[in-house]
């Protein structure tokens, strides 16, 4: 998977993902436009979504009609040396049995960036010089 940002303002970048557009901004205080989420948004919004995908997605191969599910994906980020703490809140329809909402709620610990996370992580980078 590769992603490319480029400065298209103060601080707001175009993001380009396999074909598609996104776009990433600083809020005014932070010296920002406001033209797009931050990056710390974008990286919340990256466990919602994939979180919602992968509970989706499971239930779909269940063959469970689960309807429309909703997952809130919120963090302060931590101060260097300390751990960084995710709040998901996963909203669930109330007629699903207890046996769906337990196995939902460990399948939503398994959507790949909630492992990301969760791993170590490790940082290979380079400087090209472009002309």
């Amino acid at each position: 998977m590769k992603a490319i940002a480029r400065r298209t303002g103060t601080f707001t970048h175009e993001i380009d993902v396999r074909g598609h557009t996104l776009r990433a901004d600083e809020p005014v205080e932070e010296g920002g436009d406001d033209d797009a989420p931050s990056p710390q948004e974008l990286l919340a919004a990256s466990l919602a979504s994939c979180t919602a995908i992968t509970m989706e997605m499971y239930a779909k191969r269940k063959g469970w009609d689960i309807g429309r599910v909703a997952v809130e994906a919120e963090y302060a980020p931590a101060e260097r040396g300390a751990p960084t703490r995710f709040r998901l809140t996963l909203r669930l329809p109330a007629n699903l049995t207890e046996e769906q909402l337990e196995r939902l709620s460990v399948i939503a610990a398994k959507c790949p960036v909630h492992r990301t996370l969760d791993g170590e992580v490790m940082f290979d980078e380079r400087i090209e010089l472009v002309r």
